[in-house]
């Protein structure tokens, strides 16, 4: 969600309980336009909102050039006072995946998990130390993997493989936006990787992998608002996610405000 519009943006959420105090708004607003110019952003995204058990983590992404590539992700308590998540690494990855429960609000807190390793008689407790600042990065990349979408065409990679914003996009007709092949994950592509390389070429603006895709089928739900002149799609796996579109307009963006916990009874209850 651009943070330049945040408090009109965000209205467009409100009917999946994702809601803003004025304070927040008013904070987020000046000190967003702060973080932007201080850190050099060509744009600066209101990623969302984790609920810990005693305060809650503010989320934005700031990028460059290359929406894919200069990515920085940071995060407050207060609204105000902005600090830099160090990147996801795949050890991060996996050892976030071993903690369970909720975020406490302390970045400086470390979870620990005990791991059994060996067997027989050679078995020992491993003890594996988490930093739920490390676990905050882990989950935001993986929820940006698996949620992160744009409507199909909205964006362009050039010839050095910089993904940037596509100009003469004009936003999906209303039949469009109620197909989910219409939208797309902001991320490298995973499943175009089995098409040919003919076929790749070919598509200038399908770089990336449409939703339609996702595994298990019926993880997006879809819902029209305002008549047809708001669409929103919705997460079943990280509930809390919400996508929004105003069809026939370059207006569209997306919130997370969740417990950062995945859903994964999500396959039993389809």
């Amino acid at each position: 969600m651009d943070s330049r519009e945040l408090h009109l943006n965000i209205d467009y959420v409100g009917s999946s309980g994702v809601i803003l105090s004025p304070e927040q708004k008013a904070c987020l607003q000046n000190s967003l336009c702060i973080l932007q110019n201080n850190m050099k952003f060509n744009k600066l995204y209101f990623w969302g909102k984790i609920m810990g058990v005693k305060d809650d983590y503010f989320i934005v992404q700031g990028t460059g050039n290359d929406e894919l590539g200069d990515k920085k992700i940071l995060y407050s308590k207060d609204c105000v006072n902005w600090g830099l998540l160090p990147p996801a690494t795949d050890t991060s990855k996996q050892q976030a995946k071993l903690v369970k429960g909720r975020f406490t609000g302390d970045p400086a807190f470390e979870f620990e998990h005990i791991e059994i390793v060996g067997s027989g008689d050679d078995t020992q407790e491993e003890t594996i130390m988490v930093k739920e600042e490390d676990r905050l990065a882990a989950v935001i990349a993986e929820i940006d993997h698996d949620a992160l979408i744009v409507p199909r065409g909205a964006f362009v990679k050039s010839p050095s493989q910089e993904v940037y914003d596509n100009r003469s996009f004009e936003g999906l007709s209303v039949s469009e936006a109620a197909k989910l092949c219409n939208y797309a994950h902001l991320r490298p592509a995973v499943q175009l990787n089995d098409k040919s390389l003919l076929q790749k070429a070919s598509l200038d603006k399908d770089f990336m992998d449409a939703i339609d895709e996702d595994i298990p089928r019926g993880t997006w739900s879809v819902q029209f608002e305002r008549g047809s002149g708001l669409v929103t799609l919705r997460n079943l796996s990280w509930i809390g996610y919400t996508f929004y579109h105003l069809p026939n307009t370059r207006k569209f963006g997306s919130v997370y405000v969740g417990t950062g916990e995945k859903n994964k009874d999500l396959p039993f209850m389809l």
